[in-house]
């Protein structure tokens, strides 16, 4: 029972932080290059995590193919899910892609759906994701006139990418991690998510737009203290010790934390319309868990 309560505590760290986490990156990378800037960040967090754990908690690594099956969870969830969102947000408002992110748990049922040919969507799901890009499609409709511009547009396609990246790489860590130590394979996966992220950034940052003020220092402060070394701890314990369709919940309360952060601190667009579309697109990713929790008592009921 204890278990469980650390589990949702942090569940509810997860959700907090990783909401401001969109405002804290949106000002980071309008002065610093966005995938050198997530690099040094996940590189930074991965090794505090790694050494410390290694150092003070006696832990040891657990061969090639343990820290093999890290750099690809790394890959899809820091490299992909991270840094495409980090490139993303130096063209779209933080609220928007945030709510974009908020999908997360509806690419996860659609790929595990995909992925398990036993498993079918019943109505709740296919109500929960129509209800969800119906939200989506309302925000969209209230940024028409940006859409018309080839960076707000790729930003948009690029956080879809990362979404289906985490959604991805997180249904994989729950199948492949289940007898690792979940803060070691936080740290690796920071680490090595964030050292792919260094050929990326030499191919495609504009290295010559480096500055280090001091909102962009205070910022990596911040990202790698907060947003990588405890809440992406956080979300590997949960990961491990609840199911991953209630993980996901996070995803209901970052959107809302981070337009609002974004409307207070950027003024960022915030009206009613915005309003209802954010709350159908939360509806619907809960409908959907809810209907994929539905299903899977129908199918222990069925099965006895």
């Amino acid at each position: 029972m204890r278990k469980d309560l650390l589990a949702y505590f942090a569940l509810a760290a997860i959700c907090v932080i990783w909401g401001t986490t969109y405002l804290v990156l949106r000002v980071a990378v309008m002065q610093f290059p966005p995938f050198l800037f997530v690099a040094i960040r996940q590189v930074i967090a991965g090794l505090i995590l790694v050494s410390g754990l290694i150092i003070f908690g006696n832990v040891k690594l657990s061969g090639l193919k343990y820290i093999y099956h890290q750099a690809i969870a790394g890959f899809f969830l820091i490299t992909l899910g991270n840094g495409l969102v980090a490139w993303a947000e130096m063209h779209i408002p933080s609220g928007i892609a945030a709510v974009i992110c908020s999908l997360m748990p509806v690419m996860v049922v659609v790929i595990n759906l995909t992925v398990s040919r036993e498993e079918r969507p019943n109505i709740p799901i296919i109500v929960g994701i129509v209800l969800g890009f119906v939200g989506i499609s309302i925000i969209f409709g209230e940024e028409l006139n940006e859409l018309t511009k080839t960076g707000y547009l790729l930003g948009i396609l690029l956080t879809f990418i990362a979404v289906i990246a985490w959604a991805g790489g997180s249904v994989w860590i729950k199948k492949h991690n289940q007898q690792t130590n979940v803060f070691l394979n936080a740290g690796l996966q920071m680490f090595f998510g964030g050292l792919w992220l260094f050929p990326i950034s030499y191919t495609f940052d504009d290295l010559s737009s480096i500055h280090w003020s001091g909102e962009a220092l205070l910022a990596l402060l911040y990202l790698i203290v907060f947003g990588s070394v405890i809440a992406f701890s956080c979300y590997s314990y949960a990961l491990r010790k609840l199911p991953m369709t209630i993980v996901s919940l996070y995803a209901y309360i970052n959107p809302i934390v981070a337009v609002i952060l974004g409307w207070l601190v950027l003024d960022e667009k915030l009206n009613a319309t915005m309003g209802i579309a954010i709350i159908l697109t939360v509806a619907g990713i809960y409908i959907v868990n809810r209907g994929y929790q539905l299903r899977d008592v129908w199918k222990a009921q069925f099965s006895r």
